[in-house]
């Protein structure tokens, strides 16, 4: 049997989560993926998890400078993780965190939480994708 592919991995993550929380996933998904076409999909750390393609100048791995954003579903709640997210000048106020590894967080209520904070999400991202060393 052929393994799956990264993006029917996260298609078959998505589909098995309870109903709410499947419907704001898809569609944060599907903004985040809008937002370049640079951005690939994979699991990890047993979630969706969005990553820069392109070429980048040679870092430590353990650094996960190409890591934008993880998703983070447990208990019925919706949180995003990005894990170098301190590096980016939030000016919307949606990066919440002070983690001494530089990660910060956005967590979302629901879909309608999602439509409303989806330009400021994407607006972060671009942003993200803007300091990448090439």
């Amino acid at each position: 049997m052929a393994k799956l592919s990264d993006q029917e991995q996260v298609n078959e993550h998505i589909a098995k989560l309870n109903s709410p929380l499947k419907e704001a996933a898809e569609y944060v998904r599907q903004s985040i993926l809008k937002v370049d076409p640079v951005i690939g999909e994979q699991i990890k750390w047993n979630n969706p998890s969005f990553y820069y393609t392109g070429e980048m100048k040679a870092f430590n791995p353990k650094e996960y400078k190409r890591d934008i954003v993880v998703f983070n579903l447990h208990k019925g709640r919706m949180m995003l993780v990005f894990p170098s997210g301190a590096k980016v000048n939030d000016t919307t106020g949606l990066l919440e965190g002070k983690f001494t590894d530089g990660r910060k967080t956005v967590v979302f209520a629901d879909l309608d939480d999602v439509k409303a904070k989806e330009k400021d999400l994407q607006q972060i991202i671009k942003t993200w994708l803007s300091l990448i060393e090439k």
